[in-house]
């Protein structure tokens, strides 16, 4: 469970540093060809994230029913991104580490309710749970390395 957690906060730390080197008109632009923007990709893992490993656990998540909806699978951008809503986005990014890490280690998940992911994959625990976003998030890392190329 370590090396799944310390893969997910590098991979996290990848995902800051657009907020370090990206404007906020090129976080929200859609580049011809591309469906979504870097900032989605990013809303998106979060929330991603919260219904794989908390969703699924039959707990609440800790991102609001209107933000999950925004970024869930199968949303597409509707706007541009507000400078608050990046800074929620920024703060979720990295507080949702300590947050799981703390709820794994005071075992408040009991339960995991089996799931097939979108993409296939046949998730039957927790720990399938984390290492899958691992993997779904450096496919958003991969779909946003690509998106800057041209903004």
């Amino acid at each position: 469970m370590t090396t799944t957690l310390n893969i997910w906060k590098t991979s996290r730390n990848l995902f800051l540093k657009y907020f370090q080197n990206y404007t906020l008109e090129q976080l929200n632009t859609i580049p011809e060809g591309f469906s979504n923007n870097l900032i989605w990709n990013i809303g998106h893992v979060i929330v991603a994230q919260q219904g794989l490993v908390y969703k699924s656990s039959g707990l609440d998540a800790y991102v609001s029913d209107e933000l999950f909806d925004l970024y869930k699978p199968g949303t597409k951008p509707t706007g541009n991104t507000s400078h608050e809503e990046v800074d929620e986005l920024k703060g979720l990014l990295i507080s949702m580490i300590t947050i799981t890490e703390t709820d794994l280690a005071t075992g408040r998940f009991k339960n995991y309710n089996e799931r097939m992911t979108g993409t296939g994959f046949f998730l039957a625990s927790l720990e399938d749970a984390l290492q899958f976003n691992n993997y779904h998030e450096g496919l958003h890392l991969g779909f946003m390395m690509n998106i800057e190329k041209f903004v």
